[in-house]
């Protein structure tokens, strides 16, 4: 008897372990396909997060393009008119291109106010207001009542100053974006 029960002990084995099969097998490759499906997921939401900052960088690097071409017509602007105030020879077309200059780069800098870092954003905003105050010291220079340090010489000097902040201004932008001076990026 003890070999007749071990031989149904083996048959029931085997056909459990028949039906078992199946059931165990797809379990199995559902493990398998889950694991699979949630590396490609994760493959995919690298792939959207690289792109979301490829896209970003694109837009960053737009806007400081126009927001720098906008500072530096704005400022050659200023000084083309500075000289024609002084030669007392403003004409409306001139006053005409200043307000042209001045609307861009007014419109840049909204642009840049939403879009840039804050470190760029303060360099932005140290610039804008020496140009604003330059136009300003411009202005009453041409209507005859200048301010106390708002002669052609001085107003001038202050262009040439803003000269040299825009290219300081430049540089934040390009570090922000990652370029080295040397041109070269990490």
């Amino acid at each position: 008897m003890d070999n007749a029960m071990i031989a149904l002990a083996t048959a029931m084995v085997g056909v459990i372990g028949t039906l078992l099969s199946p059931v165990l097998s797809q379990r199995l490759i559902a493990r398998v396909q889950s694991d699979q499906l949630e590396r490609q997921q994760r493959a995919a939401d690298i792939q959207w997060q690289r792109e979301q900052g490829k896209a970003e960088q694109d837009r960053k690097r737009s806007c400081y393009a126009t927001t720098n071409s906008a500072y530096r017509r704005y400022r050659v602007q200023l000084m083309n008119y500075l000289w024609h105030v002084h030669q007392d020879a403003v004409t409306p077309g001139l006053r005409e291109q200043l307000e042209e200059a001045r609307h861009a780069h007014h419109a840049a800098f909204a642009e840049a106010q939403m879009i840039a870092s804050t470190r760029v954003l303060a360099e932005l905003d140290t610039v804008a207001k020496a140009l604003s105050e330059t136009y300003r010291r411009t202005k009453c220079l041409e209507e005859g009542t200048p301010d106390p340090d708002g002669s052609f010489e001085e107003i001038q000097a202050d262009l040439h100053w803003l000269w040299e902040r825009w290219k300081q201004m430049r540089s934040i932008m390009r570090a922000d974006l990652g370029i080295h001076d040397d041109g070269s990026r990490p």
